[in-house]
């Protein structure tokens, strides 16, 4: 075994910190850990996955004592996840990733298909949940810390069964997020947000095994079939009695899986690329049942028709409803877009374009600060309504309670006492309402 931990002082990407398992001349084999998790939860496969190929595995930015550069996006952790693979020479490989893990591999197999021999996901999904929900767990852990994501985690992570038979293995997972760094943590929400690869699925050319617990109530038997539906050359594992993570909670299973899968789907290294020799497939089928029912297809959301560029300049109005939806969440701008009618839909359309596209864009200040200046203006008004979206808006885009109070405060001296006391009541319930744990 060698452990490395890859703190570097150089510009990005900056190297994750990582291990190595198993013989130095086999193939090698990356596990992705899910949010929340170290390299640790995939430690009981490990005994059997390198009797064929050395593993690699590797932690998420301040997750396992790892140095705290935050990632903003699934795709910066796949480019990290590369350059450490890079300067340790590692050029194809076989990939296996739980959760965020197997968002990271589906990245991989998009952008770098050469460099992946074979593609596990595990507990995955094209897109994970809605952006709001995993915005408002950013919002939860930046007020209050990650107790909450820690004791919720059980229910999330097992059965009933499992966690009631195992506290100790329960109480060792919870620590693992006890011990993650909390700004890292919510830079991997912000990336679950924004990651949404469902209309990409058809470009995975690499044999796909996609793994799922059937109690998994976190990215359950329907995401997984969606992604098998949408993956050409990919296979469904159901693994009963287990919950998201199942690789914990069924070790023998999914170690069974994983070994099948990557024995008898292992595609060679492009003849250009150097590295470690690859396991060529045996003349015999994968055995792992193919068949899934059909699902739904998902179609572009209508909107409404681009303005001609003028002056050579782009039409505002796709970047000012992608900054809208991120400010202030899916389920707001999906209500005012399903609610305009003919009396309103152009206005929808003025301020997604012009509030949105032209000035929430620009460069000159940064969210956190539109958001104070925001709250002031409302508050000077008297714009209440607004008030209360645009306090959600702030706390998503990073102010504390403690900051919005003391913009509060500032406006009862320049916008007057009554003013303040209506706006501090309107934020008051709206702060308890998104900082408040789910129980």
């Amino acid at each position: 075994m060698e452990r490395v931990s890859a703190e570097t002082d150089k510009n990005p990407p900056q190297p994750l910190q990582y291990r190595f398992d198993g013989p130095v001349d086999a193939p090698v084999l990356v596990l992705g850990p899910s949010l929340g998790t170290t390299w640790h939860m995939w430690d009981r496969q490990i005994p059997d996955l390198t009797r064929h190929w050395r593993v690699f595995r590797f932690d998420l930015p301040g997750h396992g004592g790892a140095p705290a550069h935050p990632a903003g996006s699934v795709t910066e952790l796949a480019e990290r996840l590369l350059a450490t693979l890079d300067s340790l020479g590692v050029q194809h490989f076989g990939y296996a990733g739980c959760s965020i893990g197997g968002a990271i591999g589906a990245e991989l197999a998009l952008r770098h298909p050469a460099r992946v021999a074979s593609l596990g996901l595990v507990a995955a999904s094209p897109r994970f949940g809605t952006a709001d929900e995993f915005r408002q767990r950013g919002v939860i852990v930046r007020t209050n810390g990650l107790e909450p994501m820690a004791a919720t985690a059980p229910a999330r992570w097992f059965t009933h069964g499992f966690a009631a038979t195992q506290p100790a293995i329960v109480e060792w997972a919870v620590q693992m997020v006890r011990t993650t760094d909390p700004g890292c943590y919510i830079a991997a929400c912000e990336a679950l947000a924004a990651f949404d690869v469902r209309a990409e699925l058809g470009r995975i050319g690499i044999p796909t095994l996609v793994l799922v617990g059937s109690e998994d109530q976190v990215t359950g038997p329907a995401e997984a079939r969606t992604l098998v539906a949408g993956i050409p050359d990919a296979r469904l594992a159901l693994v009963p009695g287990a919950s998201h993570l199942a690789p914990v909670e069924q070790p023998a299973a999914v170690t069974d899986l994983l070994v099948r899968h990557f024995s008898t789907a292992w595609q060679a290294a492009p003849a250009s690329t150097t590295g470690m020799q690859a396991i060529q497939p045996p003349p015999v089928m994968p055995v792992i049942p193919a068949s899934v029912g059909p699902v739904a297809e998902i179609g572009p959301t209508a909107q409404p028709a681009a303005v001609p560029e003028q002056g050579g300049r782009p039409d505002p109005y796709e970047a000012g409803l992608k900054v809208r939806r991120e400010v202030l969440g899916d389920a707001h701008v999906d209500r005012a877009l399903a609610s305009a009618d003919d009396f309103t839909d152009e206005f929808q359309e003025l301020i997604t374009r012009y509030a949105w596209g032209e000035v929430w864009t620009r460069e000159g200040l940064d969210r956190r600060t539109r958001s104070c200046v925001t709250l002031t203006a409302l508050v000077a008004g008297g714009h209440l309504d607004e008030l209360a979206f645009h306090t959600r808006a702030a706390l998503r885009n990073g102010l504390t309670p403690a900051e919005i109070k003391e913009v509060l405060i500032q406006t009862a001296v320049y916008c007057g006492v009554p003013a303040a006391n209506s706006a501090f009541r309107v934020a008051q319930a709206v702060i308890q309402e998104e900082t408040t744990p789910q129980a």
